[in-house]
């Protein structure tokens, strides 16, 4: 994974918080608290295969801290699953959600299968199986899972009935991420990028920046790379120069339209060989001379090898954890205007908590009431982090951590854990 130390990921995530704490004076016992989740579950669970024979799966959910409200995060699919790969994610969550100010705990959750080698039968019996194994230890007042890696708003209407069977009542604010016939959100399918892209908008009136007309590059042209292509071009009418996927990509200087790339990934399997344009790999879409990055595809893709060379004065992490630490440190010295993970793709979570709080109150809000809603928190949140990291002169990663942690650890401390 990462080109630096060899750190799992949850060691990761806390000498990101260590950081915080020591900016922030933060006591001690709070820092001890904080860097470890409340709650740590694994189950296993039998499940019946299409061929007769009865499996046992392995499952994790991680509540890492519940001070501001019910845990919440994503439950994923995947066959290379770890508890410190679900705990990193978990507390990722949690100053997630604090940073954009949702009364939310983090939360994340796996099974260990894979989905490629699974029917949708089976698929299915995995979801309520996993569901029965952690149904006490999960409800809308508790800890509310939502899609991930491998799951999908299917996966969720599965769970989300499964659940309602074990309570013997309607309970759709278990989980977030369901199709809208069952209480999803509209606005929900862009709302990642779309909070991205809210963020860019507010990075270039600060950096001074104009973006009509703007380039922009994108690694990763999944859900997010494609609908930050689109709604850069619709919100600011920037250029889209370049975009690649796990296959490659193409750099076209005037422009490449976002929803013919699309059309053509989902013909061809990919977004190489779009329109003849100019082939370019994942490494050189990184230093494009542009004026956003946007990385939307993995994780410890912007290292201590490539950072010195990143030229982008804005950096739009619409993916988890694209810059490993020590590229941090070389971006923030080149006076590169790094936009972090946790507030920078916040907007997918907080429009699951606009579906909870309509699941909850029974009313449901038009498109243009979401993104509105969504627009104000974003650049709140933004402007929260900004400010922070101005006032005492550190890179926008720890002035979000601050934000986060300042607000968890201030209501442990008004409930009287601390």
């Amino acid at each position: 994974m990462s080109n630096g130390p060899t750190l799992n990921p949850f060691e990761i995530s806390q000498r990101q918080l260590d950081k915080a704490a020591k900016t922030l004076h933060l006591d001690p016992q709070v820092h001890e608290f904080l860097r470890e989740p409340m709650r740590t579950l694994e189950v296993h669970f039998p499940v019946r295969m299409d061929d007769g024979t009865v499996r046992t799966f392995t499952g994790f959910r991680v509540q890492y801290n519940d001070a501001r409200g019910p845990t919440k995060g994503g439950l994923r699919f995947h066959p290379d699953e770890t508890i410190d790969t679900v705990k990193a994610l978990a507390a990722w969550m949690t100053w997630k959600t604090a940073v954009v100010d949702i009364p939310y705990g983090g939360s994340k959750g796996g099974v260990i299968c894979n989905p490629k080698e699974l029917s949708q039968g089976e698929l299915e019996r995995i979801a309520r199986g996993f569901v029965r194994a952690v149904g006490r230890f999960i409800g809308p007042e508790k800890d509310i899972p939502a899609p991930d890696v491998y799951t999908n708003p299917q996966t969720m209407a599965w769970m989300m009935d499964e659940y309602s069977a074990i309570v013997g009542y309607n309970a759709p604010g278990v989980i977030t991420g369901k199709p809208i016939p069952l209480g999803g959100s509209l606005g929900r399918g862009d709302a990642t990028a779309r909070g991205t892209v809210y963020c860019v908008i507010e990075a270039s009136k600060i950096l001074g920046i104009n973006l009509k007309g703007a380039t922009i590059a994108i690694q990763g042209y999944g859900n997010a790379g494609y609908y930050s292509a689109a709604l850069m071009k619709e919100l600011a009418g920037s250029k889209v120069v370049a975009i690649t996927d796990s296959r490659g990509g193409v750099h076209i200087p005037s422009g490449i339209d976002p929803d013919g790339a699309n059309d053509h990934k989902q013909t061809t399997g990919s977004v190489a060989g779009f329109k003849s344009g100019q082939k370019i790999t994942n490494d050189q879409i990184l230093e494009l001379d542009v004026d956003v990055l946007i990385p939307a595809a993995i994780e410890n893709v912007i290292t201590e090898k490539n950072a010195g060379r990143i030229r982008a004065p804005i950096i739009a992490e619409a993916a988890n954890g694209p810059t490993t630490p020590e590229a941090d440190e070389i971006l923030h010295r080149n006076g590169k205007y790094v936009i972090p993970d946790f507030l920078c793709n916040a907007g997918g979570v907080t429009v699951s908590y606009f579906e909870w709080v309509q699941n909850i109150g029974g009313f449901y809000w038009t498109v243009e009431e979401v993104h509105e809603r969504l627009k104000a928190k974003m650049v709140k949140a933004f402007h929260d982090v900004h400010d922070m990291a101005v006032e005492h002169k550190i890179d926008n990663r720890t002035g979000a951590y601050m934000v986060s942690v300042r607000r968890v650890a201030e209501a442990m401390r008004l409930r009287g854990w601390v």
